[in-house]
């Protein structure tokens, strides 16, 4: 999965997609250098990101998934908590809901299960804006574990397909770098639910933190390394920024041990 930021202020590529044409170039060329799936987000969601209208929201993003749904056949995931952008995804295109708030917000989960598309359900501790401000767990496996059996029971009596569900632990959404690194080694124990797990780590701040605090910019190779353990222990999707590397990573690894990856 391709990170596709229309933003001003995402953390590592704000800014870089905000133009119509530079968008829909990036996506292509994110899909020659190997993506499955691109994922088009409207709203930073990184510690103490702003919030973003609706209607912001929806000008960021139709146009750029209906521009992409035109031109390439790779599925498009929309990154998104709101209903009605999530509906006019859907309808421009996009075949997976992404969300980072696990489909809670008002009408989120009815929408999603109208929509009939897949949906990835993302564990948080607190918001965005003030996740990170002191994350704890009486156990962070079994507390996430706990919360997708939730959702998961949420979403399958709002008539959503288990079939449909995809798990995220959320790497970085309320944790620290004990925590994340925990996840990492223990991804794994995610697929206890028979489902699709999707690790989403792309230079994230964890990766800076194992790097001595490596700027954004110079976390390519650690977040290579990150997406192949999680791969290793069990995650079906990575969600990066860094396509190429990435994926020329996994059909090595992929070759050398004789495994299918996803």
């Amino acid at each position: 999965m391709a990170v596709l930021n229309v933003t001003p202020d995402s953390f590592s590529d704000g800014g870089q997609h905000v133009d119509l044409d530079d968008a829909v170039a990036s996506a292509k060329r994110m899909v020659d250098q190997g993506a499955d799936i691109i994922d088009v987000g409207g709203e930073s969601t990184r510690p103490g990101a702003c919030a973003v209208s609706e209607a912001d929201e929806i000008s960021r993003v139709i146009p750029v998934i209906q521009a992409l749904s035109a031109e390439i056949s790779t599925p498009i995931s929309i990154d998104t908590s709101k209903p009605q952008v999530m509906k006019q995804a859907v309808a421009a295109g996009a075949s997976l809901i992404n969300d980072v708030n696990a489909l809670q917000a008002d009408g989120a989960l009815e929408m999603a299960a109208s929509l009939g598309v897949d949906v990835c359900l993302m564990h948080m501790q607190g918001s965005p804006r003030t996740m990170q401000k002191n994350p704890t767990y009486d156990n962070v496996i079994e507390d996430i574990k706990q919360f997708f059996q939730q959702r998961i029971d949420a979403c399958l009596s709002a008539g959503i397909a288990k079939e449909n569900i995809i798990l995220d632990p959320g790497f970085g959404f309320g944790k620290t770098l004990k925590h994340n690194i925990e996840i990492l080694q223990r991804f794994n124990e995610f697929k206890y639910f028979g489902l699709r797990t999707l690790a989403g780590l792309s230079r994230k701040s964890m990766i800076g933190s194992m790097l001595n605090d490596r700027a954004v910019n110079g976390r390519v190779t650690g977040s290579v390394i990150g997406a192949i353990i999680a791969v290793q222990n069990g995650a079906n999707i990575v969600r990066v920024h860094d396509v190429l590397e990435t994926k020329d990573a996994l059909l090595v690894m992929q070759a050398a041990m004789g495994e299918k990856i996803g």
